[in-house]
């Protein structure tokens, strides 16, 4: 490989890596990433039998009116009927509503005293986080995480209870897939609701737990438990109402975790859940998610972006490399097998706590295959033209058009039988006159009466068949069809011998020698095609009506055209004629009808 060609190689792999590298560190394809991640991170599982969620639905809300305005009173009484029995209670009765201001005493402290006395209730506090700018060393970075200040549940309450703040976290596309497992507030951690859950179910059942690892925000991915995966509902979800009227026996919840929040339009508690697009899921269902990925350690972070950047970056460049002189479908190939290993690699290393980005890789891969896509096909166009270009040396650029337009650059042996009209021009004299000029002068000579051949065989639509030293033949009405092509062909015949009396002027200024031409045209049946074998073969013309008009060539006399008794009669009026009466033509048992030709009209 030369060593311009290696510099341009680096370049171009170098240009492909700062590009995707780029791309996929700004992470401004974040929302288009997530519709690839979601569905392939998102994995249906066995929902936790002990989590169940009781509603504060629309038929709740029927009986009860409006939460905002209930007494304590009523969640006291679902506390005390879940709790009555210590044997046949919950494990955990987890209320994922604030409770934060004290409302009227005898319910607060209703309350208050039956998660007292029952000891098993989580409640939610809600973190209040407000934008703070700081400096460091002269520059000034904003802290958006910042908690401003909790609010916790009523004094007596919180007292009795367990806590965790409730806030959900949603990412820049408004789709909940992370959660929050802590925030720091005043030198104290302070864990979330389904963390909080957690810890105090450990206690509870003696069971390990390992809480998920978290960015430097506390932050962790998690992966829903979805009935189905692109479904909600896989925890088992009562009405409130029918608990507190005796419909579902309190007992049914023995050994449970049982959520209670809000399950109805309207309660501003829904969200969008990365596990079902097109439909929201209410906060305390993602609640009770959150706490089964903790438990069961269904959590991930993602890797660092300078980390992902560079993993899609070599990606895209070493498939640049690799595809460089590939065919297109092995370098397709070669791109999908690229794009399934890598959607593989990621679930894997998903399932194994880290998140990988999708969309700047797939992109990469793909913007990679289709420019070279794009240049392989610029590239074939270009050798396309090229040979039409050389083709229309040969054949009449309206019939190299013709083949470009029908896209049919298949060569083939063989050949098949038309009704051609053929033209034979020789110069008279050429041998001789070539004894005494230069070999230089000659072929300048010669390539006159070549170009003045050719132009008139192009003029009329023809096909220049062959050079045959100082002989030029013609066919008219091949390879494609052609209107009037014995008028044509004469037609071209007398652009050359009208073209030959200016051209014999130039020659004999020039060389002081003249030239002049014998011409002959004949119709009739041929088989044309393309004649010799796979590496090397010919279009041409064969047969006896080729033959006959090389023949009438041949005997044509300086400045002459001959034409048969065919073309005569194809023309009629047509043409005006002399007959020059049944002369025997070389190769033929019989005399034909010959005739010159005086005027075409």
């Amino acid at each position: 490989m030369k060593k311009n060609s290696i510099l341009t190689t680096a370049l171009k792999t170098a240009a492909v890596f700062v590009l995707v590298f780029v791309l996929s560190f700004s992470q401004i394809l974040f929302s288009l990433d997530k519709l690839i991640a979601d569905p392939l991170y998102q994995s249906a599982a066995v929902p936790d039998s002990r989590i169940c969620i009781l509603a504060i639905d629309e038929k709740t809300i029927a009986a009860y009116g409006n939460p905002a305005d209930w007494s304590r009173e009523i969640p006291a009484e679902l506390v005390s009927l879940l709790d009555a029995e210590s044997e046949a209670s919950p494990l955990l009765i987890v209320f994922d509503v604030m409770y934060i201001s004290e409302r009227d005493e005898s319910g607060d402290a209703a309350f208050a005293a039956a998660c007292e006395s029952g000891g098993n209730v989580v409640t939610a506090s809600n973190m209040v986080y407000r934008m703070r700018l700081s400096a460091d060393g002269g520059k000034i970075s904003q802290d958006r995480d910042h908690v401003e200040m909790v609010e916790y549940p009523y004094e007596a309450l919180r007292a009795v209870s367990f806590s965790g703040f409730a806030n959900t976290v949603t990412d820049r596309d408004q789709f909940v897939r992370q959660a929050q497992l802590y925030a720091d507030y005043n030198g104290e951690r302070i864990y979330s609701l389904p963390a909080e859950t957690a810890l105090r179910l450990a206690e509870l059942t003696g069971e390990p737990l390992t809480l998920p690892q978290t960015d430097s925000h506390g932050r962790f991915l998690f992966t829903y438990t979805a009935k189905n995966r692109g479904q909600g509902g896989a925890y088992e979800v009562i009405s409130l109402y029918d608990v507190l009227d005796g419909t579902v026996d309190a007992a049914n919840f023995a050994g449970s975790v049982v959520f209670v929040g809000a399950y109805a339009p309207g309660m501003q508690d829904a969200y969008n859940a990365a596990v079902q697009r097109g439909a929201q899921m209410y906060g305390v269902e993602i609640q009770a998610n959150i706490l089964q990925a903790i438990l069961r350690g269904r959590t991930a972070l993602y890797v660092s972006r300078a980390l992902g950047a560079l993993i899609a970056a070599v990606l895209a460049a070493g498939y640049f490399l690799a595809v460089r002189k590939m065919k297109i479908t092995h370098s397709a190939l070669l791109g999908a097998a690229l794009i399934a290993l890598y959607l593989v690699a990621a679930k894997l290393l998903y399932n194994g706590g880290r998140a990988l980005s999708l969309i700047e890789p797939l992109l990469g891969v793909l913007g990679v295959y289709i420019v070279h896509l794009g240049v392989d096909y610029l590239a074939e166009l270009l050798r396309k033209r090229r040979i039409l270009n050389a083709f229309k040396r040969y054949v009449a650029p309206q019939i190299v058009d013709e083949v470009a337009a029908k896209n049919d650059f298949t060569i083939r042996l063989g050949g098949e039988k038309r009704h051609i009209a053929v033209l034979f021009v020789d110069i008279r004299g050429f041998t001789t006159m070539s004894e005494g000029l230069d070999p230089e002068q000659v072929v300048e000579i010669l390539n006159e009466y070549l170009a003045l051949t050719t132009e008139s065989i192009f003029k009329n639509n023809g096909t220049l068949d062959k050079f045959v030293g100082d002989a030029t033949m013609a066919v008219f009405n091949s390879p494609f069809d052609l209107d009037d092509y014995i008028y044509r062909a004469v037609c071209t015949a007398r652009d050359i011998a009208a073209g030959s009396d200016a051209l014999e002027k130039k020659l004999m200024e020039r060389f002081g020698r003249s030239v002049s031409f014998g011409i002959g045209v004949n119709c009739g049946d041929a088989v044309v095609g393309n004649v010799g074998c796979d590496f090397r073969m010919d279009y041409t013309a064969i047969g006896d009506t080729v033959n006959t008009a090389a023949r009438l060539e041949s005997n044509a006399k300086r400045g002459q055209i001959l034409i048969s008794q065919a073309v005569r009669d194809a023309l009629g009026d047509r043409i005006r004629v002399t007959e020059i009466g049944a002369i025997p033509l070389k190769g033929k048992n019989n005399e034909i009808i010959v005739y010159q030709l005086d005027e075409v009209l």
